[in-house]
């Protein structure tokens, strides 16, 4: 059904201090309550839930997306635990302002009270910025709550995360970002609710798909369609000018580009085209460079397909150069056929396990002496020396290969590093192998 709030002027709604907040920060949660997404970790019951309600509040790191409720925790951690809050943004800030934040903070623990320091994008700070607050969380002059997008394992050092707590944010769903937006929507004294916005369900759960898990943005966009909807009623040409242009969560370079390269690389391991069809076209989506998944699937040909299918590293170098040809949009048909094939074609990394083999071999042995009958003779003191003695010419042979010849040197004669599997092209090549170590084999024991 339709959601009209009650209509009224917009004059005097908010306080003069309020006026111009965009509605994302003046429906921020007030309580834990209101807080929605994450369940998980603050749902009744859970043990960060009872600590921050008993006061009890120590060192954190929050890592999850943007608009996912990490700046709102850190705002309760001080409300819950009644003590001073300061944030501070380490894109902003310097290791002056860190200074100055910290012996604000010393003076107030002097004074008996703690103080929440809360670091938004916490990764940007270099080691040194991380350095500064370890012995001010150590002696708890303050309670530091870091907030990140990046993987704290690897843009945190390690002094730091030993001495906090590190709890992660999941993306919201549509149904509780949905949640949000009603709230905003009947809300009188922050939200929407005296602006007679009239918006559909089926409007609501659009915009909270487009937000993909960002509460923030979602309430962006209804705050937008509520001031181009014409007589207050948010319609169909309304919604398509608010998500003109939107793009998906994706970080070039960061986890979230490696999560996906992966994701494509293994779901082409797997066999699955569906899959692969959907993360290369996810990152392409995102912003990747096109010629870098050209170049990611040209080694997964090599890698994991290998012999048991050479047209896929034909068809990979192919797809490359027709991008550069191409270019987008005509050139991510190539790349997409590409993905398809790979996911379809027989899988082997047989000449991949037996390359790792043979360089493991080769720092364990040494250099070992190569056979005398293969060594090169070019001067009459090296064939006194019985350079090249002995060597037959597989072309002169019966048969065309000189089976009692030995080309590995003396300490590895015998060695097998290619086992070549059964799939595609390489059961062919399985074959014959097998079928010529068994002849050199008996030509041995003669």
């Amino acid at each position: 059904m339709p959601r009209r709030s009650s209509p009224a002027g917009s004059s005097g709604l908010f306080p003069e201090s309020d006026a111009l907040k965009p509605l994302a920060e003046r429906m921020r949660p007030r309580t834990l309550d209101e807080i929605v997404g994450q369940a998980r970790l603050l749902g009744p019951g859970t043990a960060l839930r009872r600590e921050l309600e008993a006061g009890r509040v120590h060192s954190m790191v929050l890592w999850g997306p943007p608009g996912c409720g990490k700046t709102t925790l850190a705002l309760l951690v001080a409300k819950y635990a009644d003590a001073h809050f300061h944030a501070i943004s380490a894109v902003l800030a310097g290791l002056a302002e860190v200074r100055k934040a910290l012996a604000e903070a010393e003076v107030r623990f002097a004074q008996g009270r703690r103080s929440v320091l809360f670091v938004d994008e916490v990764h940007r700070f270099n080691k040194v910025q991380q350095d500064a607050f370890l012995p001010h969380i150590e002696r708890g002059v303050i309670v530091f709550v870091g907030a990140t997008t990046e993987n704290p394992s690897f843009e945190l050092n390690s002094a730091l995360l030993s001495r906090c707590r590190v709890h992660v944010f999941d993306a919201v769903g549509p149904d509780d970002i949905v949640a949000a937006l009603q709230r905003a929507l009947a809300d009188h004294e922050r939200g929407l609710g005296a602006a007679g916005v009239l918006v559909e369900d089926a409007t609501l759960m659009l915009l909270a798909k487009a937000a993909d898990g960002d509460v923030r943005r979602a309430l962006t966009f209804l705050e937008i369609a509520a001031e181009l909807a014409r007589d207050g009623h948010i319609d169909a040409a309304t919604l398509q000018q608010v998500l003109a242009d939107r793009t998906r969560r994706f970080d070039k370079g960061g986890e979230q580009f490696y999560d996906q390269i992966s994701a494509l690389h293994k779901s082409v391991r797997s066999s699955d085209p569906d899959a692969a069809l959907y993360w290369l076209v996810r990152m392409l989506d995102g912003g990747c460079e096109p010629l870098y998944l050209a170049r990611r699937m040209l080694r997964m040909a090599v890698e994991d397909i290998g012999l048991a299918d050479p047209r896929a590293w034909q068809l990979a170098l192919q797809a490359w150069d027709t991008y550069v040809r191409l270019g987008s949009p005509e050139g991510d048909l190539a790349l997409a056929e590409t993905a398809l094939y790979l996911a379809m074609a027989p899988k082997s990394n047989a000449a991949y396990a037996a390359l790792g083999a043979t360089r493991q071999t080769v720092r364990e042995t040494g250099t070992l002496e190569v056979p005398m009958p293969l060594r090169n003779a070019p001067t009459k003191l090296m064939r006194e020396l019985g350079y090249g003695k002995g060597y037959q010419y597989d072309h002169d042979v019966e048969g065309g290969v000189a089976l009692g010849q030995q080309c590995l040197p003396d300490a590895l004669a015998g060695t097998e590093f290619y086992a070549p599997t059964a799939n595609g092209l390489e059961a062919k090549i399985c074959e014959k192998l097998d079928g010529l170590r068994r002849a050199r084999a008996s030509a041995r024991v003669k």
